[in-house]
C-alpha cells in the first residue's frame, strides 16, 4: 500500500489524506475534485496493484455529516464511536462476562478485555460509555 500512498501524495498531490491498513480517507471542500480522484485512484489500483475499490464503501460526505472511518464517525473537532461499533463492543464484553461467570476465562482476562475496549473509547467523545462498561464488569461479573 506504500505505492498507493506515494501515488496519492506525490502523484495526485493530495494534502488531506489518511490511511490505516486498507482504509483511507481524503478530505476536500470540492466535490468534483473528489469525484475525479475516485476514478484516478481506481485506475491506479487496478493497473498497478491489481486491486479494486469496494463500490459500497466509497462515499462523499459533507464534513458536518461526519466521516465514517475505522469504527468512528469523525467530525471537524471531535469523533464519536459508530453505533454499530458500540453495539459490537458491548455484545462481546457481555459474552466475556458470561464466560468469566462460567469459569471459562479468568477475571484478569476479562479485565484485559475491558482495558482494550476502554482504549478504543479513549479516541472518541464517549463520556458515559466507559462507565457503562465498568458497571457491566463490576456488577455482572462481581469484580
Amino acid at each position: 500500500m506504500n505505492e498507493l500512498d506515494r501515488f496519492i501524495k506525490c502523484g495526485l498531490h493530495v494534502k488531506d489524506y489518511v490511511r490505516y491498513a486498507d482504509d483511507f480517507a481524503i478530505v476536500s471542500p470540492d466535490r468534483v475534485y473528489l469525484e475525479n480522484l475516485i476514478e484516478q485512484i481506481s485506475t491506479f489500483l487496478r493497473d498497478c496493484l491489481a486491486l479494486t475499490l469496494h463500490p459500497k464503501k466509497i462515499s462523499i460526505r459533507k464534513l458536518h455529516q461526519g466521516i465514517d472511518f475505522l469504527g468512528y464517525v469523525i467530525f471537524q473537532k471531535h469523533g464519536l464511536l459508530r453505533t454499530k461499533t458500540r453495539r459490537r463492543m458491548f455484545a462481546k464484553l457481555k459474552m466475556r462476562v458470561a464466560a468469566c461467570r462460567a469459569g471459562i476465562i479468568s477475571k484478569e482476562s476479562l479485565l484485559a478485555s475491558l482495558q482494550s475496549h476502554l482504549g478504543v473509547l479513549s479516541h472518541a467523545n464517549a463520556t458515559r460509555l466507559p462507565e457503562e462498561m465498568k458497571n457491566l464488569i463490576w456488577f455482572a461479573a462481581g469484580i
